[in-house]
């Protein structure tokens, strides 16, 4: 055999054994609630039973401690999913001129407006 059809062989033989590390995205999962970071900028949450993928797209992405898992939605848009803890509540758009809302596990842009701003929990729209 050709040696570099083995190397080529062995080297997605690797990928394939560090992919397998973990859950992914559509596996079954027995704490709902619950959150791993899958990549730097993606966790998963488990919900109905199932891990789901949650983008963490703000410049912090995702990371793990010891108490908890942090996804930076930050810059997240409309259509991209959201945690069941987020449920009714919004953010801004990451160029700040409208407000985004956690529905049904989906961000949906719900106003728009020339300054969007965040105090404490509560997010204001400017017309």
């Amino acid at each position: 055999m050709n040696r570099s059809f083995l190397a080529l062989v062995s080297a997605v033989g690797s990928l394939l054994l560090t992919a397998c590390g973990g859950p992914g995205s559509g596996d079954d999962c027995d704490e709902p609630g619950s959150f791993i970071c899958q990549e730097a900028v993606l966790a998963l949450e488990c919900r109905s039973g199932k891990w789901r993928q949650l983008p963490c797209r703000g410049p912090l992405g995702c990371r793990e401690s010891d108490e908890a898992v942090r996804c930076d939605t930050s810059g997240n848009g409309p259509g991209d999913a959201c945690a069941a803890s987020a449920e009714g509540r919004g953010l801004c758009r990451q160029d700040g001129k409208a407000i985004l809302e956690c529905r049904e596990g989906i961000l949906v842009e719900t106003a728009s407006c020339t300054s969007c701003v965040v105090e404490d929990t509560e997010v204001s729209c400017q017309p």
